[in-house]
Order: C-alpha cells, then structure tokens, then sequence
C-alpha cells in the first residue's frame, strides 16, 4: 500500500513506484502535493476512486500513468484544472461513465490513454476540439463507446494514432480522417459501421497500420489504400467486403509484413503482384471467394503463415500436372504453416514437396481434389509437426519414408484410396499423437509396433479392409483418448487388458468379426463416453462392470449374439443419451428408471424374450415370467455351484502365483496432439486480449475468453512472462495438462508459445468457477450441486494421486481453481504449481506456493510436497463450500481457524450451514443437516494434523458417493426430492 503520510512530502515532484503489486486506495493526500508533475503507478492493484477534486490541487501535474489497475469510478469533471497535463494513462482499469468533454480543454495533452475500461455513452465531439491540436495518440478501444466517429476528427491534425477498436461505434467511417495527414496507426475494429471504407485514407501516405478487422464494412477496398507505401499491416478481415483486388495492389505495398483480408465476400483472382510484397510475414486470404490459380509466391522470402484455405481456387489445367505453386513455395526458407485447404486443386503432390525449408510445421491441403501417389519426398520434411491430406483423391501406398518425420504429432491421411498395408515405418514417428488412417482401401494387419508409440492420443483405421487381430500390446496405449477400428475384417476376443485405457473416451470396434465375451474389465475405462461393439460375433452377457463407466453417453451392443439379461445397474448411468442392445439373444425386464426412461423401443428390438412397458413394444413381465426365472434357478443350482467352486480355486491359486515386478516408465511423455494456434488467431479471438473478453486473472498471468477460426469457443491463459516463474508455471502446466485426461479435469486444446509469448488454450467453462458461485448475491448452489461439485473434485483427485502412472499433485486446491461447464459438472483447472512423482511421493521444496489458508501445515513447517497435501486443501475446500466461510475471513486468527471453528461448533450441537445453501425453515432440515455433519467428519478426516493420519482421495471419493447415495434413496419421498433438486423420475 502507498503509505497515508505520502502527502507530508511536499516538495515532491516525480513518484515512480510501477509494477510492484500495491494494493489499496491511492491515498487523497497524494493529490495535495501541488508540486507533483510526474507520477507512474501503472500495472499494480491499487483500487477505488480518483477524488473528484483531484486538479484542484495538482496544477502542474504532467504526467498521471495508472495503467493496468484496478481503479473505478469516473474521470473527475475537473480534469481541465490540470492544464500542464500531457500524458494520462488509465487504460486496463475500471472506470466507467461519460468520458468528460471536459477533456477537450487540455491544449497541452499529447497522449491520451483510456483503452481497456468501461467507458459508455458517445465519443465527445470535442474531443478534437480546437484546443487539442497538439494530441498524437488517442486510445480508447476496448470500452462501450457508441454512436458515430465526431467528423470533426480531423482537427486532432497531429494525431499519429487513432485507437478506437472493439466498442459499439456505428455510423461511416468519416471521410474527414482523410485529412489528418500525420496519422500513422488507425485501429476501428471491433465496431459495427455502416457502409465502406473511405477512399480519402488513401491520402494518409504516413500511414503504418490499418486495423478495420470484424467492422461490419462493405462494399469494395479503395484501391487508393494499396498504394500507401509505408503500410506494414493491413486488417481488413471478418467483414463483409465485396469486389475483386486491384491487378496492381502488390507493387507499392513494399513495406507490408502483415495482411488480413480474410472472411470477406472478395471474389476474383489473388493478384499476381502480390509477389512484391517482398515483405510480407504473414498472408491470409481464407474463406472468401477467390477464384483462378495460385500465384507465383516464391518471392516472399519472409513469409511464415499463408492461409487460403476455403475458396475456390484452382490449381492446374489438368488433373495429370503437379502443383507448381507448391513448388514456388518452398523458395520462402521461413515458411511454417502452409493452409491450402478446401479448394479445387485438382493436381499432384510434386517432388519438390520435400524441398520445403525445415521451418515448415504445418501443411493443411485437406478436401482439395488432389491426386496421384503421396511422393516419397516427402519423408524429407523432418521438422513437421502436422499434415493433413484428407478428404482427397491420393492412391497407391502409405509411403514407407514418411517414417522419417520423428517430429509428426498429426498424420490425417483419411478418405482417400490409399491401398496396401500400413507401414511399420509410421511407429518411427515416436512423437505422433493423432494418426487418422479411416475411409481408404488399406488391407493387412495393424502394426505390432503401434502399441510402442506411447504418445499416440487419437487413431482412426476405420472403414478400411483390416484383418487379423488386435495385436496385444495395443492395450499398452493407457493414454489413447479416441480409438476407432470400425468396419474392417478383424478377428479374435477382445482383450482383458482393454480396461487399461483409463483416459479412453471413444472407443468405436463396431462392423468386424469380434467373438467371445464382453471382457468385465470394460469397466476401468473410467474416462469412457462412447462405446461402439455392433455388428460383431460377441457372446455372453453384457458385464454389470459398465455401470462403473460413469462418463458414458453413448452405448451400442446392437447385432450380436448376447444373452442374458441386462443390468439394472446401468439405470445409474446419469449421462448416457444413446442405448441400442437390439439384435441379440437378451432376456428378462428391461429396467425403467434413470436414462432408461426416455429410450424407444428400438433400443430393445429383435431379442429373445425381453419384457418391460407396452411403449416399448415388449410383453409385459407377468407373474409367470418371474416363475419360469424362479424354475431356472432349480433347475441349475449345480451348475452355477459347479463354476462358483472353479472361480474360488483359480482365485486361490492366482493370489499365491509370483508376480512379474511391472517396471513403470522413466518419463511421462507431454500429449503431442496439441492444436497449434499462432497469436494472431488469439489476438483476433479475444479482441485484441480486450479486458471485456477478461474471464480472470491468477498469479502468472490472466485468462481470456476466445472465438478462434473455426468458431470454437475457448478460454485462453497467457502467462505474463514478465513475472518471475511465469515461464516455469507454463511448461509445468503444459506437462501435467498434457499427460493425463478425465472428465473433471480442465482439457488443454491448444497452445502458443513463443520465447515473448505463451499460452494454452482450455476448454471454456461458461459457468466460470465455484468461487464465483459460492459467494455471488446473484447465484445460488443448493445442497445436491454442491454435493456433486464436490464428488467431480474427488474424483479429479482420485485420478491425480491413484489412477495415473505417476502421482500428481496439484499444490492449489481452492474454489477458484474449479470450473464449471454448461451442466454445472465441475473440472479441476490451473496445474501452474502441480507436481509430476518420477520417483517417490514426497518431495521438499524451499518455496511454499500454495494458496495461505488451504496449504497443509507441513508445507510451511517442513516443505514438504505430497498427495496428502492435496488431501488436507480438499477437505478445507469441503468445509467452505458448506460452511460459506472461507479460510481466511477475519474471524478466523490466532488459535481459531475454520478447522477448529466448525469442529467446535458441532461439539456444541450447532451444525454451521452456509444460509444461502440451507434454513432452518427447511421442511427437510433435519436430514439434510445429517448430511451436511457427514460431509464434515470427512472434511475432519482430510484434516488430520499428521499426513499419514489422513484418508487418501479413493476413501474421500467413496464417501462422499456413499453420501449422495443416501441422498438419491430418500427420492422415493417426492416431498424431499423436491426440496434437494432430485427428478422423482431418477437422477
């Protein structure tokens, strides 16, 4: 905090204090100090307001930067009392209201910064008023300014950058802007204009940078504009222009590095004298309406991103001709991502293919009527991370050098007539995380070698014509997420060892020749959520283990010769949509409750004797069906004796049977299927990272929410890599995040990184993050969502510390680490401090990390890391969640923290229950306390002062399971299943 006797310092004149976490209000005897002329304050956390009276007592104030705070309220209207004032910077703050006309009167102001604010009401017309002629940058996006641009923008004739993106401006663009001569940077997007973009900006020969992205424009682009020579970005992306390039925009735009004219309505061909933007960096020209072939390129020596993907571009006459501007492309040495994709090609892959520079990551020419053989050069493209070839006409073989890209993570060769077998060289990639083989014409068996690419992630070999087995050690990939084998020739059971792909989430082996029974140890696929097994030669009955695939959504069993019944216990399957056991050999009740309720009767179609509710057009189960059961069970009572006494001698001899020693690996390998996203995608997504796309800020750096390319709505968490730590919390986060995956722990998309920028791209959480709920005047969880939060925690946990191949600690468990999706289930997030185990479960660390009031005493005592750390954090979070008070709140100090608080109070008889969750007016107060004091004896079990004395998270998660049990039984009284949020019709 700034210090409240600042203002006896009366001869002072320059305060510089930037960037160094001050919290609090700024003093107000700061603003007596009449002799203040300079005062930097920016990227602290100082909050509240700037009195209102503050240019009554700084007349010589020059410069007030406060950038990057968190200051409110408004602009003082006396601002035109601080007439020496020449620099002020609010921008990234609170403020709010009408920007003060007031301003207008300040003829020494040079630069005005208020960007990133929420600023409303119209942009002053005087702004650029007579007595404002000497301004030079004038920023103000990222606000809530609407109406037009003031015509009388052109007054600020000094004016060298105009910044008012993303706000609610409407109206033209003035021509008048034509007439401030000295402007070098423009930046309207993020606006919703009428009409075209003014020729008369042409005129601005100083101009560097026109950003009018996402404006809402139409009509043509002058071409006056191709002609500014000093041009080095131009945006025009996101609108809806219209008309054909000039034939002639490349011969002055010397100086262009950047240009976007991207999701556009532009038409024609793409300017064959673009080649002279020697330049140029970066080139988007994607989804619009190009038409004719691509250009000669190769001239472009700097370029490093070409995107022109999705128009109607062609590539040769003939379908027998090679590509030759792929040929011209690999002149540029720092080419790295190359999108071709979603055109008309209509050529073949030339040799020179391999002749791309080793810069080249990215090669997208899906759905481009490409055909021919995939040329073997094309093994020389050593450093690709990623190449997409589907959708396509390709023949002939898989090419066995394409072995020699030990740097591919992503290998999309789908729907094309590819022919042979899959080549043993593809287990070369040992970096490749999604291999995507379906809808060719491959024939022979999958490689044995497949099962040793550990960082496989996604594989598709479907609809091809596969056979033999499933070679054994496939089931050694336990961090496969999507594996799909559909509509081959494969043969043989399905392993017992299926049940080691923990993060599985589809798993589609429908359309073959699979026999034997379903293996029960189906139910470890934890991470499961769409099962496929149709079409295939399966027996048996249909394991109750599956009612332990908690996760699924979606199960189809239909057209094989099971038997048996099905199982009650999959009535508990909360998720599951989609049901289809037609076409087999099923028998018995079909069970009614849960998500069984909404499934149609061609779920159940075509089984031997299947009874249940008219609607789904079985016989009703009568008395006589259960006595023909009851006769069954006589009738083989030796039988099943028989089998029971093999099971137990097996048993027997398998738990005295020596056991191999499993040797775990040495290194756990980061997920290598990571999108890439450049940070112009980012830039574009989140607005220019505008603080109205800000969802939070942590401790490295902030998150944001984002709409990338494709539409794909994301989060965003840049890591300010100014701050001591932020490089190592990345990397820490990408490893974690990228070598584990379940249901309740936040998915990593994509990342970005860059020696001054880095990022990952997570799964976006509209419900934003439990702290949010518990403590909003506006929202409100009931017992059951809390209850339910809390279960998706543990088991994020449980699979942390047991279900992994290495423990991992998370190091920060609090509510606002947990977030929410669309269904309120709740995903464990921000891993920047987590540790991965190699080699033992404790370690000591000599800087403490982790939140004040959630971290284990033994952390601040003795340093030490552990599971049981994380333990104790959960059951502090478990007490605030039910409680409402957290750890920290000032009641809480000395002897008397939450712990000791809530235990107390139960030992006096009174239960403390957060009011918003629960009143003592509850019709159903007494069982609902019960459950709440039991979710407290298992906080009090994670509490224990001595690590070891703790429970692990598989006892806290089976808990609280047991807990909200107890809770589901008491809906057969609709009374309470009202009260608590529980459908009388099931969960």
């Amino acid at each position: 905090m700034i210090p409240q006797d600042i203002g006896n310092l009366s001869l002072l004149e320059v305060l510089i204090i930037p960037a160094a976490s001050l919290t609090g209000n700024i003093p107000s005897s700061l603003f007596n100090i009449s002799s203040l002329k300079y005062v930097y304050l920016y990227n602290n956390s100082l909050s509240g307001n700037i009195p209102s009276n503050m240019c009554d007592s700084l007349p010589n104030i020059e410069v007030l930067s406060l950038w990057t705070n968190q200051l409110s309220g408004e602009i003082p209207p006396n601002i035109w009392k601080c007439t020496h004032l020449q620099d002020l910077e609010l921008s990234v703050n609170h403020f709010n209201g009408k920007i003060p006309s007031e301003i207008g009167s300040l003829s020494m102001l040079r630069d005005l910064w208020l960007g990133y604010n929420d600023f409303r009401g119209w942009l002053p017309s005087d702004v650029c008023s007579s007595n404002m002629s000497n301004i030079k940058t004038l920023e103000l996006y990222g606000n809530q300014l609407q109406g037009p641009i003031p015509p009388n923008i052109w007054k600020c004739t000094h004016l060298e950058i105009l910044a008012l993106s993303d706000n609610n401006l409407s109206g033209n663009i003035p021509f008048e802007i034509g007439n401030m001569s000295m402007l070098k940077e423009l930046y309207l997007s993020g606006n919703n204009f009428q009409g075209g973009i003014p020729a008369e900006i042409g005129k601005l020969t100083p101009l560097e940078v026109i950003d009018l992205a996402n404006a809402s424009l139409t009509g043509n682009i002058p071409t006056s504009i191709f002609n500014i020579s000093t041009l080095t970005k131009l945006s025009l992306g996101y609108n809806n222009l219209s008309g054909t390039l000039s034939s002639d925009m490349g011969i002055s735009l010397l100086n262009l590095e950047l240009l976007y004219v991207d999701y556009n309505r532009l038409t024609g061909p793409i300017p064959s004298t673009i080649n002279n933007a020697s330049k140029l960096i970066e080139l988007y020209m994607d989804n619009s309406f190009f038409i004719g072939s691509i250009p000669d390129l190769g001239n472009l020596k700097h370029l490093q991103e070409l995107f022109l993907n999705q128009n109607h571009l062609i590539g040769e006459e003939s379908s027998t001709q090679e590509l030759t501007f792929l040929s011209s492309l690999t002149k540029c040495r720092n080419l790295k991502y190359l999108v071709v994709s979603d055109n008309s090609l209509n050529g073949i892959l030339p040799a020179s293919i391999g002749n791309f520079s080793s810069s080249l990551q990215m090669i997208l020419l899906q759905n481009s009527h490409i055909v021919g053989v995939i040329p073997s050069e094309i093994g020389n493209l050593s450093s690709l991370l990623s190449i997409n070839l589907g959708g396509n006409q390709l023949r002939g073989p898989i090419p066995p050098f394409i072995g020699n890209m030990k740097k591919l993570q992503r290998l999309y060769l789908y729907g094309n007539k590819l022919e042979g077998s899959i080549p043993n060289d593809v287990c070369r990639m040992n970096n490749l995380g999604e291999l995507i083989l379906d809808r060719n014409m491959l024939v022979g068996s999958i490689p044995k070698c497949l099962g040793e690419v550990q960082s496989l992630r996604e594989i598709y070999l479907g609809y091809n014509q596969l056979n033999s087995t499933i070679p054994p050690n496939f089931w050694n990939l336990t961090d496969l997420v999507e594996l799909s084998l559909s509509s081959n020739h494969l043969i043989g059971q399905l392993s017992s060892q299926l049940g080691n792909l923990k993060s599985i989430s589809y798993l589609d082996l429908s359309s073959n020749q699979f026999s034997g029974n379903i293996p029960s140890s189906i139910g470890g696929c934890e991470s499961l959520e769409s099962l496929y097994l149709s079409n295939n030669l399966l027996d048996g009955s249909i394991p109750q283990s599956l009612a332990n695939v908690r996760n699924l959504k979606a199960l189809d069993l239909s057209y094989n010769n099971l038997s048996g019944s099905i199982p009650k216990s999959l009535e508990d399957l909360r998720f599951l949509e989609y049901f289809n056991v037609s076409n087999n050999k099923l028998v018995g009740e079909i069970p009614d409750r849960g998500c069984f309720g909404n499934l149609s009767d061609q779920s159940f179609s075509n089984n031997l004797a299947l009874c249940g509710p008219i609607r789904l057009k079985v016989p009703p189960c009568t008395k006589n069906h259960h006595r023909s059961k009851s006769l069954l069970k006589f009738i083989v009572p030796s039988v099943i004796l028989a089998v029971t006494m093999v099971i137990v001698v097996l048993v027997f001899i398998n738990k005295f049977k020596p056991r191999k020693s499993t040797l775990l690996p040495t290194a756990i390998l980061p997920v290598t299927e990571y999108r890439r996203v450049s940070y112009i995608e980012l830039e574009r997504g989140t607005n220019g990272f505008s603080e109205s796309n800000l969802l939070g800020k942590g401790s490295f750096g902030s998150v944001f929410e984002a709409t990338l390319s494709d539409g794909l709505k994301v989060a965003v968490k840049v890591f300010n890599m100014q701050l001591k730590g932020a490089e190592m919390s990345f990397n820490t986060e990408t490893e974690i995040l990228g070598s584990i995956r379940h249901r309740n722990i936040v998915r990593v998309i994509g990342c970005c990184s860059s020696p001054e920028f880095k990022a990952l791209v997570l799964t976006y959480m509209p419900n934003g993050n439990l702290d949010k709920w518990l403590y909003s005047n506006m929202l409100c969880l009931v017992l059951i969502q809390r209850l339910k939060i809390a279960i998706d925690v543990a088991a994020a946990l449980d699979y942390l510390h047991h279900g992994h191949s290495f423990p991992v600690v998370h190091r920060d468990i609090k509510p606002s680490n947990v977030l929410l999706d669309e269904d309120m289930v709740a995903h464990l997030g921000d891993f920047g401090i987590g540790k991965l185990f190699d080699d033992g479960e404790v370690v000591v660390q000599t800087q403490t990390l982790a939140t004040i009031g959630y971290a284990a005493p033994e952390l601040g005592m003795e340093g030490k890391v552990s599971t049981h750390g994380d333990v104790y954090s959960f059951g502090i979070m478990l007490l605030e969640m039910f409680t409402g008070k957290k750890p920290t709140d000032d009641m809480f100090d000395g002897e008397m923290r939450l712990k000791e608080w809530v235990s107390e109070s139960i030992q006096e008889n009174s239960v403390p229950i957060a009011p918003a969750m629960l009143s003592s007016e509850d019709q159903d107060f007494c069982a609902k306390e019960q459950c709440v004091l039991s979710i407290y004896e298992l906080a009090m079990k994670c509490l224990a002062t001595t690590p070891h004395e703790r429970i692990n998270m598989i006892e806290a998660a089976n808990t609280l399971q047991r807990i909200y049990a107890t809770m589901v039984t008491e809906r057969r009284h609709p009374r309470y299943a009202f009260s608590i949020g529980i459908p009388n019709n099931g969960l």
